[in-house]
């Protein structure tokens, strides 16, 4: 009889049971002189005594501003030195800090606003086409709570910090107080608040960091956005903990801009999702950026294709690149691939259970736990678990069952070895004919179509068989895409019939959620008919 589909993470390597700031403090102490973080655009750099410094200076004056623990700090910002610099602030007075997606427009921010009760929101002035003055502006009227409002780069940044004075007292904290909420995008109804700890997201960063063998010497390069937590956690906690530096490389994600940091700041680590992955080596002038000092990074936030982590390892110099799963709730890793891991093994799964963790495989329908190489939703338990939906507890129960299990919604098979697969999300996969079929797989097939640059498959209705299967395909060259009738072709004798594409869209790109997941609703809902 075959192993059953659970498994837990053993580890020499304890917890930490500090706060945030006292994490920091550990760092200023240990590395003063060596930097911490560094803004290309503005050519801005940080030691980590400066660091400190200034997050000790910008936390006296959210005290003397009236912010005590517990209070909702907001910030909606593209990524700079100032948002690094709240987030650790708001963790040393023990306010919690409240993530407000940039992409959001009035009616998401009015809605953050008030669920989450903030008194005071950080915001940068504009980006592109978005001004925040002027949404700001909009809304506050209708948000009571909401007393101040700090634009980033303006003199009401430089008023605020004049407020302060050296020695204030902090309220005493705990590891488990909140600190932290972060909105997941739903793709219906608005969106939730995870409630994250100080230990939970703590120990993530560090353990992440831990698995990829993070030094002071390392120099990390984040492109991804920090409102999530693959930016503030997994890049800048997990530096922090480690005595790393922090690199941005740009307000919002550019691929020229994040290759040009990584070349000027020789950095040893890069994150991405895999479209960032894709647009960085699509460069028409990829070949002439000196990688040579890259060891590492993070891949993840969704599926990562086969043949682009192939050449992220050959082309980019990142031999020890892991891939990384995990979600907002579960603070967020829970699966990660080890730097010793074969090509098969950092190509094929998502990695193996987090220290302290326990991950497991169940039928969606009975809960029960599925043997090794069945697929069914997977599970985690343990430190990283969210405290729960912010002032929601019947959608938080929804989410983490009585045994504090939280159900992340995907679809995986465990190896015998442990190692997991995703194969798809509960909700995407397509069943056909009474056929479960599962868009990953058909997509790691596409991709090594000569034709092909990037695709998506996604279920779409049919009246003999309940869905069809829908290729969405970015061609390699816009001039000669490939036709549906090649595609089939391409499929047959090597995929199972039911599974190879009955309809083909081709378009120039998907529809992105601001954190680089492709939205398969809108794709559904869009090409569908």
């Amino acid at each position: 009889m075959s192993e059953s589909s659970y498994t837990h993470g053993t580890s020499a390597t304890v917890l930490l049971g500090d706060t945030v700031g006292a994490s920091l403090d550990r760092a200023v102490a240990a590395w003063p002189d060596r930097e911490a973080l560094v803004d290309v655009p503005s050519g801005r750099r940080w030691t980590y005594a400066q660091f400190g410094a200034d997050v000790e200076e910008l936390a006296q004056a959210l005290v003397a501003g009236g912010v005590t623990k517990g209070d909702r700090v907001g910030i909606w910002a593209v990524n700079c030195p100032e948002w690094v610099l709240v987030q650790y602030a708001t963790a040393r007075v023990g306010a919690i800090m409240v993530n407000i997606n940039p992409a959001y427009r009035t009616h998401e921010a009015e809605y953050v606003l008030g669920q989450a009760g903030i008194s005071l929101l950080f915001a940068s002035v504009s980006h592109r086409t978005s001004d925040y003055r002027a949404m700001v502006e909009q809304v506050r009227g209708r948000c009571p709570e909401l007393r101040e409002v700090v634009y980033i780069g303006d003199p009401s940044w430089e008023a605020l910090l004049r407020r302060g004075s050296a020695g204030a007292p902090y309220e005493r904290l705990s590891c488990d107080d909140p600190i932290n909420i972060q909105y997941t995008s739903g793709t219906t109804g608005f969106p939730k608040g995870a409630t994250l700890s100080h230990h939970n997201i703590l120990n993530n960063g560090y353990f992440v960091g831990e698995l990829i063998a993070y030094t002071e010497q390392d120099r990390i390069c984040i492109p991804v956005p920090f409102y999530h937590c693959f930016g503030m956690v997994m890049g800048n906690l997990a530096a922090t903990s480690h005595g790393a530096c922090m690199v941005i490389p740009a307000p919002s994600f550019d691929p020229k801009a994040t290759l040009e940091a990584v070349q000027q700041e020789r950095c040893t680590s890069l994150y991405g999702v895999p479209t960032m992955f894709i647009a960085e080596l699509n460069l028409p002038d990829f070949a002439t950026y000196d990688l040579s000092t890259l060891r590492t990074g993070i891949m993840a936030g969704s599926s990562c294709p086969v043949e682009v982590m192939k050449r992220v390892v050959a082309e980019m110099h990142m031999e020890e690149v892991a891939i990384c799963y995990g979600m907002t709730e579960t603070s967020p890793v829970s699966l990660q691939t080890r730097r010793d891991d074969d090509m098969e093994h950092r190509t094929e799964t998502v990695g193996r259970v987090l220290p302290h963790l326990e991950v497991k495989v169940v039928d969606p329908a009975t809960g029960s736990t599925q043997p090794r190489g069945t697929a069914g939703e997977l599970c985690t338990r343990g430190y990283s678990v969210m405290l729960g939906y912010w002032n929601e507890p019947e959608k938080t129960a929804e989410a983490v069952d009585a045994g504090r299990w939280m159900h992340t919604g995907d679809l995986a098979v465990m190896r015998e070895d442990g190692y997991v697969e995703i194969v798809g999300r509960i909700k995407d996969m397509i069943i056909r004919g009474g056929e479960n079929i599962y868009p990953r797989e058909i997509e790691e097939f596409l991709y090594a179509h000569p034709g092909i640059r990037d695709v998506q498959v996604v279920g779409v209705p049919h009246e003999k068989y309940g869905e069809e299967v829908l290729a969405c395909v970015i061609p390699r060259d816009p001039a000669a895409p490939p036709t549906l009738e090649d595609l089939r072709a391409f499929c047959r004798d090597r995929l199972a019939h039911y599974k190879i594409p009955s309809r083909l869209r081709i378009l120039d790109s998907f529809p992105m959620t601001v954190s680089g997941k492709v939205r398969k609703v809108e794709l559904r809902e869009k090409y569908g008919l």
